[in-house]
């Protein structure tokens, strides 16, 4: 999305700076114009004697086509300045948003590319994260991503937009430490939740459970005891299917040449989900996981979470246009050559130039 550029400028705002570009084309309007009266007052002088079409000129005025192009410049200066959108001034208001903080612990050990859900485990589980994130409005959600290690991929945002783009580029390659770090994807995502707040909070982890190495039942344990709900989906079939290896046709093998088999371990997971005071659902090709975990979400208190400061710039660019409008019309009135009937008031000034009559018009 290319957003507005705002910039500062001594106290005053442009939300589309790159239209003040246009200003630079002034001076080539004020050079061709200086080349051209030149060139008019040559040709003059090389018609005739001078005193002579000046006589014949009695009407001709030399200051007001300087004045109405003088005008026009400002107007158009003044006209491209408002389509920069000029902003002055600020006014400051609160927003109150309510809603929960989620983290999403996502697995993404070698394991997560298993076949058996449709495309792979790991696309899947974006695709349903992708559908949770869609139903957010005032939600927090944040990413943690393990296998085994676990590190923080997005700290906990109402960014929807980056949360998905970080969701996209997650892929096995994160983490070189293979194995399935459940407790430290848990340990890692309470402390996502930084200060202690009222708004209800959940860790959403996802995973096939293989492998696991360390103590997550406990460490869910302690999540429950500090607030935050655990909730748990299980991805892949029970039965197990081997792993490819991306860009072969062929598949993960262990130290002894066998295809290894990534099985579901439901049991562990449902463990996780009870300890942790939520529930465990399994992820398939269908959208009941999806469904059940937003189910679940939504019956969580929602608690103010956060209360922003917005700024406010005051549009300034009527003034501008208003401004130009005015200067265009004032030039409409203004004839290039003397007006007769107010030839008397002398306005410009004409008649103290030297007692010289002018000859451009």
């Amino acid at each position: 999305m290319v957003h507005d550029q705002i910039v500062n400028v001594f106290m005053l705002r442009f939300a589309n700076i790159e239209m003040l570009w246009l200003l630079s084309t002034i001076p080539v309007f004020i050079v061709a114009y200086i080349f051209y009266t030149r060139r008019k007052r040559r040709q003059l002088e090389e018609f005739g004697d001078r005193e002579l079409v000046e006589s014949l000129m009695p009407n001709a005025s030399r200051v007001r086509p300087a004045v109405k192009f003088s005008i026009v410049m400002v107007a158009l200066a003044l006209l491209i300045t408002a389509a920069a959108r000029p902003q002055f001034g600020q006014t400051e208001h609160s927003e109150k948003r309510q809603g929960i903080e989620a983290i999403v612990a996502l697995d993404i050990s070698n394991s997560m590319l298993a076949e058996d859900v449709a495309p792979n485990r790991l696309d899947r589980a974006k695709q349903m994260l992708s559908k949770l994130m869609d139903n957010m409005v005032d939600d927090k959600v944040g990413l943690v991503v393990f296998a085994g290690d676990a590190f923080v991929q997005l700290p906990i945002t109402c960014d929807y937009v980056s949360a998905k783009m970080f969701l996209n580029s997650i892929s096995p390659n994160l983490i070189k430490t293979q194995g399935t770090a459940i407790g430290q994807a848990l340990s890692t995502s309470i402390r996502c939740f930084g200060e202690q707040s009222d708004a209800s909070r959940a860790i959403i982890l996802i995973t096939d459970g293989e492998n696991h190495e360390d103590d997550a039942v406990a460490v869910a344990q302690r999540a429950k005891e500090a607030g935050i709900k655990v909730l748990v989906v299980g991805i892949g079939k029970p039965e197990g299917t081997p792993i490819p290896i991306p860009g072969t046709n062929d598949y993960i093998k262990d130290r002894q040449g066998n295809v290894v088999v990534s099985k579901l371990n439901e049991e562990m997971c449902r463990e996780i989900a009870q300890a942790g005071g939520g529930i465990y659902v399994r992820c398939d090709n269908t959208n009941t996981a999806t469904k059940a975990i937003q189910k679940e979400l939504d019956t969580l208190a929602t608690q103010e979470i956060e209360t922003q400061v917005f700024t406010d710039y005051n549009e300034q660019y009527q003034s501008f246009a208003l401004i130009a409008l005015l200067l265009l019309i004032i030039d409409f009135f203004i004839f290039n050559r003397k007006n007769k009937a107010l030839s008397r008031l002398d306005i410009f000034g004409e008649e103290k130039l030297n007692g010289q009559s002018p000859i451009e018009n």
